[in-house]
């Protein structure tokens, strides 16, 4: 049986929604196997610096955050944020959580200096969190 090119190209492109539909809407948010440093990351005590972090031309903004090595950092999304950028990850310090609303945070200490990339969980919105 002979499939037209135009009937391949539309079951390959609904296979890759129907795959991003099941990552965006992913309840299963066991993160503990992300590589990077996550013996980096303290405990949450202490002041904390509190981030919160919206959606302006269809990038995280502010698109540049800087806090402090050692001190607690809390970061939230505000109601601007939809869909896969409600899946915030910094990779490089094993973080990664879904908040599903505006009152949700993800909480961690940064224990090392340096520049550290945060996006969706699809890549599609990046920014950049520096720690001094």
């Amino acid at each position: 049986m002979k499939m037209q090119k135009s009937t391949l190209y539309l079951l390959g492109i609904l296979a890759l929604i129907a795959i991003a539909a099941y990552i965006v809407t992913s309840k299963n948010n066991d993160y503990s196997n992300l590589s990077g440093n996550a013996g980096d990351i303290g405990p949450v005590s202490g002041d904390v610096q509190n981030i919160v972090i919206g959606i302006k031309n269809y990038n995280y903004y502010p698109n540049t955050v800087t806090v402090k090595a050692g001190t607690p950092v809390s970061i939230s999304l505000d109601s601007s944020v939809r869909g896969c950028f409600r899946d915030f990850t910094i990779r490089s310090l094993g973080v990664k959580k879904y908040l599903k609303t505006p009152q949700d945070t993800v909480e961690f200490t940064p224990n090392q200096e340096g520049i550290f990339t945060f996006a969706c969980s699809m890549g599609m919105g990046t920014g950049t969190l520096v720690v001094e």
